[in-house]
């Protein structure tokens, strides 16, 4: 049974370095490259991977999801909704004294959770909302509920809102389980794999614990050979190999999987107004049409800054969180209470880099 060492390629530097080490350890005749189009690209980064295909002799597929079927599934169902239970808020209950009130079960007893603590008990407050679409909601997704092509977009109208932090479902559906799906498909024929991914522990607090190798079973495992690398190591291994970085980095870009990405920063935002205003106009009409697929009526890609606090996907402030006001804070200081007077000075075409690639 062979092995084979599939890498998963964004466009980004991580990933580029990762399919330099597999190349320089195996060769290019057992390494396999993917590319999980999101759907949600910079043409810049579907230049580079044909400029790694070319620089490095190995063919990078591209995988791309699809949802016609859950959409198809979600108008028959929006259809034909017609629950009559209602969704409550509640409030937990105090004592005179101020104590919390326990929750109990049928027979008195009091009730606990997993941990064995005793449950608060809790009342409905107001009369309610529906849980089954109204008639209005439902003729207007009905209206946009249709597959696009476009991944992202597909993805976004079947769960009627955005990714968010606290729901990053893009990178499960549209990257997660496009590459496993790959990988498993080999394994089916007869193969081990072994699955490189660009992952560094100083990337994010989530992956201050990546593990370098994992073995998952079936024959697949897992290797991050970068775990312990800088990003200046990360920049440095690809120049000693002759590979240049994508350009994206040198545009003010942080990262350059997605354009924008919905966990991009303040500055990434205000570069991408700034260089790419044709972006912010596509993301504008995806917001409407996903708001149109809300059951609530309200989606917005980025929370935008509302009195201090980010707000997504609520009805009353759709319109003011729009990716057109998200780009305004974005260039403003003080906390959004201040247009910056050196927005206007930025030149737009020069070089702008955050990993010190225009020194």
């Amino acid at each position: 049974m062979s092995i084979i060492h599939v890498v998963s390629v964004s466009g980004g530097k991580d990933s580029a370095a990762t399919l330099l080490l597999a190349i320089e350890r195996f060769g290019t005749d057992r390494v396999r490259g993917i590319f999980c189009d999101t759907g949600n690209e910079h043409q810049a980064v579907y230049e580079y991977l044909h400029y790694l295909e070319q620089a490095t002799g190995v063919v990078i597929a591209t995988l791309r999801a699809n949802f016609q079927n859950e959409i198809a599934s979600k108008r028959v169902f929006i259809a034909r909704d017609q629950r009559t239970r209602r969704k409550y808020a509640t409030q937990p209950v105090f004592d005179a004294a101020g104590q919390a009130v326990p929750k109990r079960d049928g027979r008195g007893n009091i009730a606990l959770d997993k941990k064995g603590k005793p449950i608060q008990k809790t009342i409905k407050v107001g009369g309610g909302e529906r849980v089954r679409w109204t008639n209005k909601a439902k003729r207007r997704a009905l209206a946009v509920l249709h597959p696009s092509g476009n991944p992202f977009l597909d993805l976004c109208l079947w769960k009627g809102c955005f990714p968010s932090r606290k729901a990053q479902f893009c990178t499960e559906e549209l990257k997660r389980n496009m590459a496993v799906e790959y990988q498993l498909g080999l394994i089916e024929r007869g193969h081990s794999v072994v699955s490189w991914q660009g992952v560094r522990r100083d990337e994010s607090l989530n992956r201050r614990n990546a593990k370098k190798y994992e073995a998952v079973g079936g024959g697949l495992h897992i290797y991050r050979p970068l775990v312990e690398w800088s990003a200046a190591d990360v920049f440095a291994y690809c120049a000693s190999k002759g590979i240049k970085p994508n350009p994206l980095y040198t545009q003010g870009m942080g990262r350059v999987g997605c354009m924008p990405c919905i966990n991009a920063n303040k500055p990434e935002l205000k570069q991408i107004g700034q260089r790419f205003p044709e972006h912010i106009s596509r993301i504008s009409g995806w917001e409407a049409r996903v708001l149109a697929a809300s059951k609530r009526g309200g989606a917005t890609f980025i929370p935008a800054e509302n009195g201090g606090k980010f707000v997504q996907n609520a009805p009353a402030h759709a319109a003011a969180n729009d990716i057109y006001a998200v780009i305004e804070w974005a260039n403003t200081s003080r906390g959004g209470k201040q247009f910056s007077l050196l927005t206007a000075l930025d030149e737009p075409t020069a070089c702008a880099s955050s990993y010190g690639l225009c020194e």
